[in-house]
């Protein structure tokens, strides 16, 4: 028999490539109604706007570092559809580099988009769920938001705040029956190699004498493997994205790694030892309520 999928309203962040046009258009297939973000959808997004609007989804311009642009956003979104039963927090940038070379602005840039603009996002959409008390939020986040590598210094940075953001999220929304779950994928082959931020100051990495040289070294080698490895294909963290909202409210895992290099099975020993050791201390202190949806 087949499986029926319950359809939801879904606000999708950074629809215009990477994630965003696999996960955009996985859950077109499955029926759901789509409202898809991106910053200039009439200019340089043109294209994937074009394409997205023609398959039925609606399309809003909005830049998640900016709060007046999102609040115009989810306005919109809440007078035409009501308030989106699921968001998807997949804007996102990364970065490659010698840490010491990016600057202080650098660093604000990427945490605007990968940290301060998921928060934007959900603080507009929270109140709406906490009073009709349900709604799913998805943060995208990485392997890297779980264990360090060399070259992604800020980028772990970012994706380690926003796992922390996520929990705290998961536990002091879970009283008003909101699931909160955090996807993990590894190193895939898509438009976010292409648009990796780089050091503004070139003379520090350039002191650095041959290792300055590393980060590019490093990530031709890694594409390399992503080339040979075809079952690190990007459609998997769409797919486990839709398998999420498919499942029912309170059965959703909090963190899912999407991983086919062997990378994503190494952490998820390290997501359940973290689970265990945090159940017990708020069993201790008498909050382990917080971590299970009240439905």
């Amino acid at each position: 028999m087949k499986h029926l999928i319950m359809q939801h309203t879904i606000l999708l962040t950074g629809a215009a490539g990477g994630f965003g046009r696999l996960i955009a258009n996985t859950l077109l297939d499955q029926g759901h109604t789509l409202v898809a973000t991106m910053r200039d959808p009439a200019g340089r997004n043109n294209e994937a706007a074009s394409a997205l609007m023609g398959r039925g989804a609606r399309v809003i311009d909005m830049d998640v570092t900016d709060d007046e642009s999102v609040a115009a956003a989810i306005a919109q979104v809440a007078q035409a559809l009501g308030s989106p039963d699921v968001v998807i927090n997949n804007a996102g940038v990364g970065v490659h580099g010698l840490q010491e070379a990016f600057t202080a602005d650098d660093l604000k840039r990427l945490f605007d988009i990968n940290l301060f603009g998921v928060h934007r996002v959900n603080r507009a959409l929270l109140p709406a769920w906490r009073a009709r008390r349900s709604g799913l939020m998805i943060n995208i986040s990485s392997l890297l938001g779980r264990v360090t590598m060399p070259f992604y210094g800020p980028y772990n940075a970012s994706k380690w705040a926003l796992e922390a953001l996520s929990e705290n999220y998961r536990t002091e929304l879970s009283a008003f029956g909101i699931d909160v779950c955090i996807v993990e994928p590894g190193g895939y082959p898509t438009s976010f190699v292409d648009n990796l931020m780089r050091p503004s100051d070139a003379s520090r990495q350039a002191s650095y004498g041959p290792l300055a040289d590393a980060p590019a070294q490093t990530l031709k080698h890694f594409e390399a493997v992503l080339a040979a490895t075809p079952a690190q294909n990007p459609q998997r963290v769409a797919d486990a994205i839709a398998a999420l909202i498919s499942l029912p409210r309170g059965e959703r895992p909090l963190r899912t790694t999407v991983d086919a290099l062997g990378m994503g099975a190494a952490v998820n020993g390290y997501n359940d030892a973290l689970a265990g050791l945090t159940a017990g201390l708020y069993k201790n202190f008498g909050m382990d309520h917080m971590l299970k949806t009240q439905l």
